[in-house]
């Protein structure tokens, strides 16, 4: 993945942290603390380069530093897939004027690569806990999923079995990751998730965006650049989630390895490049936007269904050219994105 852009492409992703961020210091100032020299531990499950974090730490640091001395150490660790850019993650936290590091000296930083579909902390050992747009990203896709052949996105897919399996796998994995953040977590401590979600109409959101990237791939296939059988692999397994999905670990008694949904939230995130579009009025920008945050977000998945993968010698044009044809596909007829986000704070139960 290409860091540099997903940071800039991430500043749409921004728009939907503000209520999870006032959830995320709610719960910095509510959670129990440990005792010195015993580190505060904050895991940031899913951070990729880093750049979404930074808000929601700065935020939970503030909050845990009016209730500790200030030498107090504070340990925030930030996981990620083994592929993640990890170099990228350590530049952002070193680097950017807006990292945690820059202010506080008893704040230290690390990091883990392994999936959060597992365990990857010790148990007990979290104090607070935060993710945001990673959990709708597949563990795997389904292994028993028909062929979907009309669409990269099975939401669209007119393929009733295949969405039933990527539904199937949605729910295994939800339900692995509040077990393990189960264990993980402390007596008393909190989790704040934020994802995407399923509109209570159902809709998936960023309709436009998809309708592009379909319309490009094909143009792509026509002009001989990719071969219609290598677009029938590209398949982005990420799911939306609805309330019902949601709470289903929690059913019937309300409580999962010890946690609780203490707060669940389903809301419309803004569009930030329809709203600058608003104000300008400059198309050609408002598809470019769009077409990075693609390119960084989707793109790399949509490469290794060449039959080169992302080795592949066409990888670079492949990339550039659907950038380019899904930019100017939405700058033709600008129109804002659905961005249907969910909010959820996890608390497990305290045993004092």
């Amino acid at each position: 993945m290409e860091s540099a852009t997903y940071t800039q492409s991430s500043r749409l992703q921004a728009a939907g942290l503000l209520p999870a961020v006032a959830l995320f210091e709610r719960a910095a100032h509510q959670v129990p603390l440990p005792r010195p020299p015993q580190p505060v531990v904050v895991a940031d499950y899913g951070a990729a380069t880093g750049h979404n974090s930074l808000k929601p730490m700065a935020a939970a640091l503030q909050a845990l530093r009016s209730r500790t001395r200030h030498d107090h150490p504070i340990l925030v660790t930030h996981t990620d897939v083994p592929e993640n850019d990890f170099t990228a993650l350590f530049c952002t936290l070193s680097d950017d004027p807006d990292s945690y590091l820059n202010h506080d000296p008893a704040t230290f930083t690390s990091a883990v690569g392994r999936s959060f579909y597992d365990q990857i902390l010790p148990t007990g050992a979290v104090n607070l806990g935060w993710t945001s747009w990673a959990i709708q990203w597949l563990s795997r896709v389904p292994a028993d999923a028909p062929e979907f052949t009309d669409h990269v996105q099975v939401a669209y897919s007119t393929n009733a079995a295949a969405r039933k399996a990527y539904e199937h796998q949605s729910a295994i994995d939800w339900h692995h990751f509040v077990a393990f953040r189960g264990r993980e977590l402390s007596p008393g401590g909190q989790l704040v998730v934020l994802t995407m979600a399923l509109d209570d109409d159902g809709e998936f959101g960023y309709r436009a965006l998809n309708e592009a990237l379909m319309t490009a791939l094909h143009a792509l296939a026509d002009r001989g650049l990719v071969r219609r059988e290598e677009v029938h692999r590209m398949v982005i397994p990420v799911i939306a989630r609805t309330e019902k999905d949601f709470r289903a670990p929690f059913a019937p008694r309300g409580w999962f390895e010890g946690l609780t949904i203490d707060h669940l939230e389903l809301f419309g995130a803004e569009d930030r490049f329809w709203t600058r579009y608003e104000s300008d009025s400059d198309a050609d920008a408002f598809g470019a936007q769009w077409a990075a945050f693609a390119r960084a977000a989707l793109f790399p998945t949509l490469t290794a269904g060449l039959d080169g993968g992302i080795e592949d010698p066409r990888a670079k044009d492949f990339v550039g050219e659907l950038e380019a044809s899904v930019a100017e596909r939405l700058a033709r007829a600008p129109e804002p994105m659905r961005i249907p986000l969910a909010a959820i704070v996890l608390a497990k139960r305290d045993s004092r």
